[in-house]
């Protein structure tokens, strides 16, 4: 079971029915979960998809992510690699094998660390021949890891900062984050003189390879234009650094190049695969439901939204649909507008908004960050139901007051129901039961 705390989250349901339903929606989540493996999922597409090479040229390997140890390691473990690097924020992990060379830095704030091992990447990159081949293995968080900024470092952490706080959706701050760097956009692919395969788990809602880790070997549809416009959207052009603005500005004059194209020749020689996403992690969710004896059935692997508003939504969705022995499964990636001083994430202020509407129902709410990791804290989601109000006020826990100042994990962690995983080594968005 990937939870650690899953027994104390089953026996927070005050009756046999509740428990058994929680068991149930781990039991899903985890079945989900592994089907996103992302040692398992790049082997398999290896295997079944073996791509060829000349003769003449050798392998090398570019992993960045959060699942970029599991990812390397499958790579090494079915093809001959000549050197490589893999960048994660795994503290725990490294990939096994002399040849490959892996980076630990930080994430979500990018620091000197990611920039140096970004600057050993592309050191190898250079070197490659026309005949060789560029295993990039690309999975979420790439953005921060794999790092090469246009600006001063304490400038891009201070943006990151800014946008992550914002409200803006993955999308819009890839799009800024691509035109303050050298490599992201497709412009990794302009850098390279090489073929390149491109392995990816997708974090992004609809799989567009562009914003996944900000799309450094995939053409780039966004322009200079569009990053001010997102940053005026947010009310943020006179809150970013100068040095940002500048280069916007630089950029909008068409004194930066603008990143690479469709249509453009460098990705002639460009293969991007998607191995992994959300929509495979929900149809594995469905599938273990109906082996519990379920009616199961998929709502959306496309949600976007503020978390709070979605949470209300799929409850009320779930109470119009859902009847007995029924599922309603969802998947995506929501935003919050943090207000207040708390601490929690996406998922946890999703659960948290519907609490009040669950009361009286058998109905079991759950929403989990697969990478487990859920915003600024380190649980990866919550689960609540029709006795968690009951629960919450019996402990003297004030729910609007902890959605006020954006402090879910709090509330959760008082009632033993944050879902804890530590790191799963993947991560293909947000997936929420309703059961």
């Amino acid at each position: 079971m990937t939870f650690i705390n899953a027994n104390q989250i089953i026996q927070n349901g005050r009756s046999p029915e509740i428990k058994k339903l929680r068991a149930d929606c781990l039991s899903i989540l985890d079945s989900a979960l592994q089907s996103v493996n992302p040692y398992k999922v790049v082997k398999k597409h290896i295997n079944e998809h073996p791509f060829e090479y000349s003769k003449h040229g050798e392998i090398y390997l570019l992993a960045f992510g959060k699942a970029s140890v599991p990812m390397a390691q499958a790579v090494c473990d079915t093809l001959e690699i000549k050197k490589g690097l893999a960048i994660t924020n795994d503290t725990k992990n490294k990939v096994k094998n002399r040849e490959v060379k892996t980076f630990t830095v930080d994430h979500p704030i990018p620091t000197n660390r990611n920039i140096e091992a970004t600057n050993q990447a592309l050191s190898m990159i250079k070197k490659l021949e026309k005949n060789d081949t560029l295993v990039t293995l690309i999975s979420g968080g790439g953005s921060a890891l794999f790092c090469k900024p246009r600006v001063p470092i304490e400038d891009i952490q201070r943006i990151t900062t800014i946008l992550l706080k914002s409200g803006a959706d993955i999308k819009e701050i890839n799009t800024i984050r691509k035109h303050l760097s050298y490599i992201k956009g497709g412009q990794l692919a302009r850098l390279a003189n090489c073929r390149i395969f491109s392995y990816i788990v997708s974090d992004v809602v609809g799989d567009s390879i562009e914003f996944i880790a900000s799309g450094p070997t995939a053409p780039d549809t966004t322009t200079f234009e569009d990053a001010r416009e997102a940053l005026f959207k947010y009310n943020l052009w006179n809150k970013i650094p100068e040095s940002v603005r500048k280069v916007i500005e630089r950029g909008l004059r068409g004194n930066i190049p603008e990143t690479p194209k469709p249509g453009d020749k460098v990705f002639g020689k460009v293969k991007n695969v998607v191995v992994a996403n959300n929509s495979l992690a929900c149809e594995t969710a469905k599938k273990r439901a109906e082996e519990l004896g379920y009616k199961a059935k998929i709502f959306s692997t496309n949600l976007t939204g503020e978390a709070r508003k979605v949470g209300a939504f799929l409850v009320k969705k779930a109470l119009d649909e859902l009847s007995e022995k029924e599922v309603m499964i969802s998947g995506g990636e929501t935003t919050v507008e943090i207000k207040g001083k708390g601490k929690g994430g996406r998922n946890q202020e999703m659960v948290l908004s519907a609490v009040e509407m669950l009361k009286d129902l058998s109905l079991v709410f759950v929403s989990f960050a697969t990478d487990g990791i859920d915003g600024n804290s380190d649980a990866a989601g919550a689960i609540s139901d029709c006795y968690t109000l009951e629960r919450a006020l019996d402990r003297g826990l004030n729910l609007r007051e902890y959605l006020r100042n954006n402090d879910s994990y709090h509330f959760f962690k008082n009632l033993g129901d944050l879902l804890i995983t530590g790191s799963t080594g993947t991560n293909v968005m947000d997936i929420q039961i309703l059961l």
